[in-house]
């Protein structure tokens, strides 16, 4: 088949390598050649990429902090017959990253959005959890403050399906207690530098993985999935790439 030409007045939401430079696709590359212009979260990330891979393009940043603003430099670029790639650091713009209100913005004004799919750390990682994947329920980061984290895991825990949390090297392990509050019993499956050289799952209870972090320190960003209830079978220790064992915890 073909390739099509670029729409003109089309937002493209491009996914991006979240860690292995592999992982992107010919169609996101193509779009990053032909495309007028790069919106990107960071534009000194964004432009390794583009070297990386010999694609020289115009570059605007469009994080969370401007994206308000920059939607208007976007819709007014659009306006032009321009079409804008919208990309973030790593994986699919709009999923705890920046994207939401530029596409909402987009579609408002009447102009066309397209999804350029790829990777995704949520999806990389549940598929590889062991886990329910017919069901699953996706919070992204929970709020920093420790009242307001335990209670909305108290909610979260009223909702079907497997929990996907993403969370930081600097609160991985207090969200361990927090789960060994409210998921005492339940399976929690933690994955580490997806597609990267250190790769890692760590499978087990609340509390065995607390004592993992307590005797190894977190490294990287981390994708947290939870069983629930009714899940049955126990998960299996896998065979890991670049020779990096697994872990399985309690």
């Amino acid at each position: 088949m073909t390739a099509k030409a670029l729409t003109p007045s089309t937002l493209y939401l491009v996914a991006t390598p979240i860690g292995n430079l592999e992982d992107i696709t010919l169609r996101a590359l193509r779009v990053l050649k032909e495309c007028s212009l790069v919106a990107a979260e960071d534009t000194r990330h964004t432009g390794l990429l583009l070297r990386h891979f010999e694609i020289s393009k115009p570059l605007i940043s469009c994080h969370h902090f401007n994206e308000a603003k920059r939607s208007e430099r976007i819709l007014s670029e659009l306006a032009t017959g321009a079409s804008i790639a919208l990309v973030t650091d790593a994986g699919t713009p709009g999923i705890s990253d920046p994207g939401e209100r530029v596409v909402k913005a987009v579609i408002k004004a009447g102009f066309r959005v397209e999804p350029v799919p790829g990777p995704c750390a949520l999806i990389a990682a549940l598929t590889a959890s062991g886990l329910h994947t017919d069901e699953f329920h996706f919070a992204g980061f929970l709020p920093h403050k420790s009242g307001q984290r335990l209670r909305r895991l108290r909610e979260l825990a009223l909702i079907p399906g497997t929990l996907a949390l993403y969370e930081s090297p600097y609160r991985v392990e207090k969200l361990m207690g927090e789960l060994d509050v409210v998921f005492p019993e339940q399976r929690v499956v933690v994955a580490r530098e997806l597609t990267k050289k250190f790769e890692q799952f760590l499978r087990g209870t609340p509390r065995s993985l607390i004592e993992h972090f307590q005797k190894h320190p977190p490294k990287g960003e981390f994708v947290v999935l939870v069983e629930r209830s009714g899940e049955e079978g126990k998960i299996e220790t896998a065979s890991m790439p670049s020779g990096e064992a697994q872990a399985t915890c309690g």
